[in-house]
């Protein structure tokens, strides 16, 4: 082989060389994808590195069967995101969506668990114990006076009697002085008369009553 051969091949080999070097330097960011992302019991995290800016990616976190809680349709060559999950008392399911512009074996689509979160055992409040109203203190009574025994009016003895009280106005008749009327005289010769008239009808009576026998 000559020298000008020589050179050739080696010129030939070089550039070989340096094309399968550039080649794996293109290939390197492409080949690179590194997808993290982790979920606890309530938020979800997603770091993805070293994609390739020169095409189109896009990413979606979601809750299966839920709500979107992260979504972009073009991410260049990073992309980060941290979000809150929904509260749950029981397990739930999350779904990252990575396409990679550059090709499907670069994407993601994969689930992750997040159990729900620990309670705290909720201690009851300190239940105060009541203070109990003050009381007043006893009252010493103070010296009772004797009091006296009601007194019971005597019952004054009362004649049945009628009271005559003495009038002080004149008599409306014609009264002598010493209290008596004028019209007694009068009145006893009447009853004299009457009763010599009675004795005399007696005596009458008593004579018919023998005749007839």
């Amino acid at each position: 082989m000559t020298r000008q051969s020589r050179r050739r091949s080696g010129v030939i080999a070089v550039a070989g060389m340096a094309a399968l070097i550039g080649s794996a330097v293109l290939a390197a960011p492409a080949s690179a994808h590194t997808p993290n992302w982790s979920v606890d019991c309530d938020s979800v995290s997603v770091h993805l590195t070293a994609y390739n800016a020169r095409v189109t990616n896009s990413v979606t976190v979601s809750v299966d069967g839920g709500a979107v809680l992260a979504s972009n349709e073009s991410f260049g060559g990073s992309y980060d995101f941290t979000g809150a999950l929904p509260d749950h008392s029981t397990a739930i399911k999350v779904h990252l969506v990575v396409k990679a512009g550059d090709g499907k074996q670069y994407g993601r689509d994969e689930y992750k668990t997040s159990e729900p979160c620990e309670k705290p055992p909720t201690t009851p409040p300190p239940t105060t114990p009541e203070t109990p109203p003050p009381t007043a203190p006893p009252t010493t009574p103070a010296s009772e006076t004797p009091t006296a025994p009601p007194t019971t009016p005597e019952t004054t003895a009362t004649s049945n009697a009628p009271v005559v009280q003495a009038s002080t106005s004149p008599a409306s008749g014609d009264l002598a002085e010493t209290g008596s009327s004028s019209s007694t005289p009068m009145i006893a010769g009447i009853a004299a008369a009457v009763v010599a008239a009675g004795a005399g009808l007696l005596v009458f009576n008593r004579r018919r009553g023998a005749a007839h026998r």
